[in-house]
């Protein structure tokens, strides 16, 4: 396996295990949140799927944001179903954008993004765009714990 394939399948099976955590999430829950100040679940699962298109803007103009509207700035919140019709074309062309890489675009490629003073190479950009979907998904464990949900389990 070379370093895009292990990319790849690091989104993969972050996004599947991010998928069966929320599949398992009833409907009536979708809505709380721990406080005022927090998402919501669907906020949360939003913003996940969002954010990875967030980010392949950002490495498509190597860090510049430009003007960006995001596509969901006017869908209204639904339920899982409609958020992953929403994510659907957005994931493939994340996707297929990581696929026409090869391994020295990891190294040489550069992502400059000069509002927060970050500079990465590609690799490491992707890297935390993977951790980032992590993240989301231990704080939704610790919602459903809070509520008293049952978890389900991801790590198969």
């Amino acid at each position: 396996m070379n370093s895009i394939e292990i990319i790849l399948l690091n989104f993969s099976e972050t996004r599947r295990r991010s998928i069966k955590l929320w599949e398992g999430i009833p409907d009536e829950f979708l809505n709380w949140k721990p406080d005022k100040k927090a998402f919501s679940i669907i906020e949360m699962i939003r913003h996940t799927l969002e954010t990875e298109h967030l980010f392949h803007v950002i490495i498509k103009n190597r860090g510049d944001l430009g003007d960006y509207e995001s596509p969901w700035r006017n869908l209204e919140y639904s339920n899982l179903k409609n958020e992953l019709n929403a994510a659907k074309k957005y994931r493939k062309n994340f996707m297929d954008m990581i696929k026409a890489l090869n391994e020295s675009d990891l190294e040489t490629i550069r992502i400059e993004r000069k509002e927060v003073n970050q500079s990465k190479n590609l690799g490491d950009y992707l890297n935390r765009i993977a951790y980032h979907e992590s993240v989301h998904t231990g704080q939704m464990l610790g919602y459903l714990r809070t509520l008293g949900v049952k978890r389900p389990l991801i790590w198969d």
